[in-house]
């Protein structure tokens, strides 16, 4: 394929974004799994557990992209993908990861962590992958050490510009929106009806943000009730 065409770059682009902007479940897990190990065990407990759960993550999104060609599962998938978009603007990331006590019982926590929470990150991946592998282990290559020596400066960004998780869920419900224009059993219908295709796209898109900043905005008004009550 060529890797020079603007719709390779853009879906490569799109696939490193989605990579960082759910990459923060990756450092907590990191952190807290070796948190009590020796300083000097830290850092192979990151990259062995980086490279394991990486491995695992291709492997699942590679055998998801398969899949999702199979009648009405691109459908689902760009469903699913709305859902976790929406999920991404308004759940609190708490995680329940015990510190562990050795450096391979450390990178075996943080590679089965990552592979029970990163169902986000495939179903993201493989719709914005369009069915190309090579853009799936081209993105996860180039955002891996961006995950595992950045992703803590990345979350600071995120808590410090919230913004970015709107635009990156806006990407997320954009993904999505795609692979339900794009399901071969309605593609027909958008085919030859641009405008029809765009309004879903566009309203997928919206709806997913507004929603989200509606139940944020909820949630801090909760928030500021409980603490005036105090």
């Amino acid at each position: 394929m060529d890797f020079l065409t603007f719709e390779f770059i853009s879906a490569l682009i799109t696939i490193i974004f989605i990579d960082l902007v759910l990459a923060g479940d990756n450092a907590i897990v990191i952190g807290l799994a070796a948190r009590n190990l020796p300083k000097n065990q830290q850092k192979k407990v990151v990259i062995l557990g980086t490279i394991g759960a990486v491995g695992i993550r291709i492997v699942a999104t590679v055998f998801v992209v398969w899949l999702l060609k199979v009648p009405w599962l691109l459908f689902v998938g760009g469903l699913l993908l709305i859902w976790i978009a929406y999920k991404l603007l308004v759940e609190d990331n708490d995680h329940d990861v015990n510190a562990a006590k050795g450096l391979w019982s450390a990178v075996w926590t943080i590679v089965i962590a990552d592979a029970s929470m990163g169902f986000d990150n495939v179903i993201a991946v493989a719709g914005a992958a369009e069915g190309e592998f090579i853009l799936v282990i081209l993105g996860l290559i180039i955002s891996v050490p961006i995950i595992v020596w950045g992703s803590t400066l990345f979350i600071k960004l995120i808590d410090r510009y919230p913004i970015i998780i709107y635009f990156g869920s806006g990407i997320l419900a954009y993904t999505a929106a795609k692979m339900i224009t794009d399901e071969p059993k309605l593609v027909h219908y958008f085919e030859n009806n641009i405008a029809l295709k765009w309004t879903v796209v566009i309203a997928i898109v919206i709806g997913v943000i507004a929603l989200g900043k509606l139940v944020n905005m909820s949630k801090e008004k909760k928030r500021a009730q409980l603490t005036g009550s105090e």
